[in-house]
């Protein structure tokens, strides 16, 4: 047999002390952090967190005199064999450049030096249903190859046929307009507003709320943006949040990882909003809107009626209700004469994904509550002892079998724990592996995290009278899921 992987440690080891297993009654807090509501991202999504705020239903009076601040453009003029209208509303989301805009010392700053491209940076659907009790929002790739319609170049007045190009590069020829009807024609979706938002607001908005808080299990360290954040819990200002949503280099993963994080700040954007009190003080949320859409261009039908009359209509809106995704790729690097490296989507999974949002269904169907939780490490990689806590026979037999079949590399050899009066079940383990054990006791609701410093690698479960079943725990990456969907209430800061 093939030795088993041993699980990875922590990026950064804790210095918690040494609790050994005793006689007394265990702890009745528990170590584990409680669950947070989930948290998510982009730079044009500062826009939706304006419908979310209108939410609490403040009227007009508060509201009046911001259609005024809101840049007008027309995407949809003499537009012609668009696609059928379906049920439901989308938006299309783009996020600009805009650096012209923010002054040359935070330009030095936050690295934003170079000539703008006058190109999308981030481009985005929102599925608002017809109930409006579900939002989906798929993330389209900026360097997602595309074809354009026949259309006249906006700088040079050049009348142009459809030809291949980046995704991104719509904007720069055609503006909003070839925009809509590039992404119109790559989907087969309707249209129905358009939402355009810059660095400046995105800036605004975040700092107007008080900062967002992102955290992440990794370093994330970016030259290009001068991003450089440890693993932890970061509460990010204007500034710093643009590095984060503008790193390409972290990884190898370049735009698609951007993405994901991207919709995790938009969920921590959101979260934030809705939670520290603005929506209750009406002085304040006129504050954050003016913020946003003091630097936003949408289309000529989208002003504050439509704010507030969705808005109203998502009071029971819920994190469980939201889901995003990213377009299914099937070829990175799809070289194109005149173009470059682009990605090719992949024709059936997207498929998939736009002709649910042409139904209003969810994009992945409706999910079991009993689906998996995601873990930060994989159960595969995480190796378990268990230890029989109480009097119970067969105990310790009966949970290194449901563990065992939820993934974990368990010895399949339970023992009995020297302790035989445990009423809380206790996960110990070694300090340095300290996200295995947090994917260990998400499977375990109630357990009691117990950090034992030289324990090693493996972990170790003693199993306590209130012990009931195993929950199902996956590992947390959104992109592996069927058709890369992740739901608002599955990612958060554990």
């Amino acid at each position: 047999m093939p030795p088993l992987p041993t699980p990875p440690r922590s990026p950064r080891p804790r210095t918690t002390p040494q609790r050994p297993p005793r006689r007394s009654r265990p702890d009745v807090r528990s170590a584990a952090p409680p669950r947070r509501k989930p948290r998510w991202v982009l730079r044009t999504v500062t826009t939706l967190s304006v419908v979310v705020l209108a939410s609490a239903g403040i009227g007009h009076a508060v509201l009046s005199g911001l259609d005024e601040d809101i840049a007008r453009v027309d995407p949809f003029r003499d537009m012609k064999n668009r696609p059928e209208a379906g049920h439901g509303m989308n938006i299309l989301l783009v996020g600009t450049d805009g650096r012209e805009k923010i002054g040359e010392e935070e330009q030095r700053k936050y690295r934003l030096g170079g000539t703008p491209c006058h190109c999308t940076d981030t481009i985005m659907i929102v599925h608002i249903s017809e109930d409006r009790d579900r939002a989906s929002v798929v993330s389209l790739p900026r360097d997602s190859y595309a074809e354009t319609p026949p259309h006249t170049d906006r700088v040079s007045g050049e009348q142009h046929k459809g030809h291949p190009l980046k995704l991104n590069a719509a904007y720069a020829e055609g503006g909003p307009q070839l925009t809509v009807r590039t992404v119109e024609k790559m989907t087969r979706v309707k249209i129905d507003h358009y939402l355009e938002v810059d660095f400046t607001s995105f800036m605004k908005t975040v700092d107007v709320v008080g900062g967002v808080e992102i955290c992440t299990d990794r370093r994330l360290k970016d030259s290009h943006t001068g991003l450089d954040l440890p693993a932890g819990r970061h509460t990010l200002q204007g500034g710093e949040a643009l590095r984060f949503v503008r790193a390409r280099h972290v990884d190898g993963a370049s735009d698609l990882s951007r993405m994901k994080r991207q919709q995790h700040f938009m969920a921590a954007l959101v979260d934030r909003a809705t939670s520290s009190g603005i929506l209750l003080n009406p002085m304040k949320f006129r504050d954050v809107t003016r913020a946003v859409l003091g630097s936003v261009r949408a289309d000529k039908g989208f002003g504050t009626g439509e704010l507030l009359d969705l808005g109203r209509a998502m009071r029971n809106f819920s994190p469980s209700s939201s889901e995003f995704t990213t377009v299914p790729i099937a070829k990175m690097g799809h070289v194109v004469k005149g173009v470059g490296s682009t990605l090719k989507w992949d024709t059936e999974k997207s498929r998939h994904i736009f002709d649910a949002l042409r139904r209003d269904q969810p994009l992945s169907g409706q999910r079991s509550p009993d689906a998996a939780q995601r873990v930060p490490v994989d159960p595969r990689q995480i190796r378990v002892q268990v230890e029989n806590g109480t009097g119970t026979a067969g105990l310790g037999r009966r949970v290194d079998a449901a563990l065992a079949a939820t993934g974990f590399s368990t010895t399949r050899a339970p023992v009995n724990a020297a302790e035989q009066d445990v009423k809380r079940t206790v996960v110990a383990y070694d300090p340095r592996w300290d996200r295995s054990a947090k994917s260990l006791a998400a499977a375990l609701p109630g357990s009691e995290l117990r950090a034992v410093k030289g324990q090693g690698a493996t972990l170790k479960v003693i199993a306590g009278t209130d012990f009931e079943k195993v929950r199902k725990v996956r590992a947390q990456d959104p992109g592996q899921g069927e058709f890369g969907v992740v739901r608002g209430d599955e990612v958060s800061c554990s």
